[in-house]
Formats: structure tokens, C-alpha cells, sequence
């Protein structure tokens, strides 16, 4: 089989044409610059040089594919230019998606995300959920717009797409906000923890294995939760430190201290280069936030079985700490 995917370099897309590889099938993939992309180089993997954000660059490379994986995207939290945000996440979307159907491409598959949900507030809900507010992030507001006003509208015109949804992915060469977290606690420099802050943990090798399920056994027209199991800032941070040894921080900070704070700093963070986990933005999705999802639905008709957060996290702070140098149980007392 033959497969267009775009978001190939990214964390999950990288995983994906591996696995797409290791079974047989051919790979095209959209790159923005085919020299920053050797690590996909090899048989089976064509590297083409597009932009989603430039539908006459989509067309070609697409024709004859067999299937369609749609991964790229912008996600960023707390950065001062978000200009990208809309193009990319929405405007970009609709260009593989009309491209594909213009094509008469047989099957896609959409990597949404359990962030079009917003905060739900405790709740562990299902792909009938539907948030209807004001999102706490551009990211969120972005790819809900490219979930609800782009792939929908098009499913409901015919467009054989299955939608993707996961939460929190992680694992080695996560360079995310909750990657970048887990380094600062391994140097024990993470200075707090947010209560209450849940997420649903899938490690990124069970995503991209979703991925597959997806195109295989997806049905077109429905979404799947691709999320792990749900677990607050603070159990993570405790799973990890009995892996490690490693004492996480005790200073937990309660909802309405960040999100005063989050209220504080937006006058000042135009002017100061603050870490975008301490702007605004990065403190208010912080704030005893809930991205929780029930992944029963891709459990029963696609098969996917993401694994437990203490066994992904013990293969992940194991890397970390390899590339680190920091030596397992340096931290125990």
C-alpha cells in the first residue's frame, strides 16, 4: 500500500512511517525541507518538499496514494507569535483534506486531539463530548476549529476520513511542555507541581501503532480517542520518582494561584522573556486543568491497547537520564 503523510519529522509522524515501513508499505512524505529530514531517509520512503500551507504543493505528491495520514500541525503554548496558529492548524487542514477529496484518496486519517475538549473539568469523557466556550489556549481554539468547521463538514459531504484524538503523548525525544517537565524534575529543578492537573498519558509508539489501527479498522466518519490513562501531574511526577529515586518537588500550587498569577503576568509578558510554561497562557492551561478522555471506543473496534503510564515512563526517564548523564538512583536516599 501507499501512503501520503504529512507531519512526518514530528513525534508521532516519525514512529508512524517507521511502522508504516517495517510492515511493507511505501511512504510518501511532505517535508518543508527534505535536508533537515535524514532521519526518514531510507527504502520505502519517498521525501517530497511541500508545505500544507500551499495546496499546489499537495497535489501531486498525493495522486496514486492509496491512503492519507494528515499529522502536521502547530502546538505551541505560551509563545509570543501565533501568527502560524490559523494557517497551519486550520487553513492547512483544509488543504490536505480538499486535496484528498479532489484525489478520490480511499481512505484518511486526521490526528486531532483531546485539546478541541478543552478543560472538562474532572470529567472522563467520550468522542460524543462536544466543548462549546472559550478555549484556554490557541492551540486549542485552533484545532477545534479544524476538528468542528473543517474535517466534520467535509465527513458529512462524503469525505472517507477517520478522526484521531490523543491526549498527552510522551516518551524518548519528547520535546513538549510535559517533556521539557520531566527533564526539570529529573535536574530537580522543577519548582512545583499544578493540583489537581490531569491528563490522559499515551506513550507516542502506542499512538502511532493507533495510527495504523486507525487506517486499517477505522470507520470512516467516526473519532477515535487515542489517549492513555488518565492520571494527575502529581501521580505522574510520583510514578516517577519511585523509577528514579528522585524526590519531585513538594511545593504543590493550588488552581486559583495559578490562575491569578496567569492574570498577573499577561501585562508584562510582551516585555520579558518568560518560559512559556510560566506566561499566561502556559499558567492558565496548568491550572488544575482536566484533558482526560476514555479511549473504550478505540479499545473495542480498533484493538489499540496503549500501556500503563509506570511501564511507559520507566523506558522514557530511562533515556532521559541516559542522555542526561545522570546515573539511575542518584536521587535515593
Amino acid at each position: 500500500m501507499k501512503y501520503f503523510v504529512t507531519g512526518a519529522t514530528g513525534f508521532i509522524g516519525s514512529r508512524l512511517v517507521r511502522g508504516l515501513v517495517e510492515r511493507g508499505d511505501e511512504v510518501t512524505a511532505l517535508v518543508r525541507d527534505p535536508g533537515r529530514a535524514e532521519d526518514l531517509k531510507g527504502p520505502g520512503v519517498t521525501l517530497v518538499r511541500g508545505d500544507i500551507t500551499d495546496r499546489a504543493s499537495l497535489r501531486t505528491p498525493m495522486e496514486g496514494a492509496d491512503g492519507v495520514f494528515h499529522l502536521a500541525a502547530w502546538y505551541k503554548i505560551g509563545v509570543k507569535d501565533r501568527g502560524a496558529a490559523e494557517k497551519i492548524n486550520v487553513e492547512g487542514t483544509r488543504n490536505v483534506l480538499e486535496t484528498m477529496r479532489d484525489l478520490g484518496i480511499r481512505k484518511g486519517v486526521y490526528t486531532s486531539t483531546l485539546a478541541v475538549f478543552s478543560d472538562t473539568r474532572g470529567k472522563l469523557v467520550d468522542e460524543t463530548y462536544r466543548f462549546e466556550g472559550r478555549h484556554l489556549s490557541v492551540y486549542d481554539r485552533t484545532k477545534w476549529r479544524a476538528h468542528y468547521e473543517v474535517a466534520l463538514p467535509m465527513i458529512r459531504e462524503g469525505l472517507p476520513l477517520v478522526i484521531v484524538q490523543p491526549g498527552v503523548v510522551y516518551g524518548p525525544g519528547d520535546h513538549s511542555e510535559v517533556g521539557k517537565a520531566l527533564e526539570l524534575y529529573l535536574k530537580k529543578k522543577l519548582p512545583l507541581i499544578p493540583t489537581r492537573t490531569a491528563f490522559s498519558w499515551a506513550h507516542v509508539d502506542d499512538v502511532a501503532e493507533g495510527h495504523l489501527l486507525a487506517m486499517d479498522k477505522g470507520r470512516p466518519g467516526e473519532s477515535y480517542i487515542l489517549a492513555g490513562p488518565a492520571h494527575t501531574m502529581a501521580e505522574a511526577l510520583g510514578t516517577a520518582e519511585a523509577l528514579t529515586g528522585i524526590r519531585a518537588s513538594r511545593l504543590h500550587a493550588p488552581p486559583w494561584l495559578m490562575r491569578a498569577n496567569s492574570m498577573l503576568v499577561k501585562p508584562l509578558e510582551w516585555a520579558l522573556p518568560l518560559p512559556p510554561a510560566y506566561t499566561s497562557e502556559g499558567l492558565r492551561v496548568a491550572a488544575g486543568t482536566t484533558y482526560i478522555g476514555d479511549n473504550a471506543k478505540a479499545r473495542r473496534e480498533l484493538g489499540y491497547h496503549p500501556r500503563p503510564l509506570k511501564e511507559g515512563l520507566r523506558e522514557t526517564l530511562a533515556a532521559m537520564m541516559e542522555r542526561m548523564g545522570i546515573s539511575e538512583g542518584e536521587g535515593r536516599t
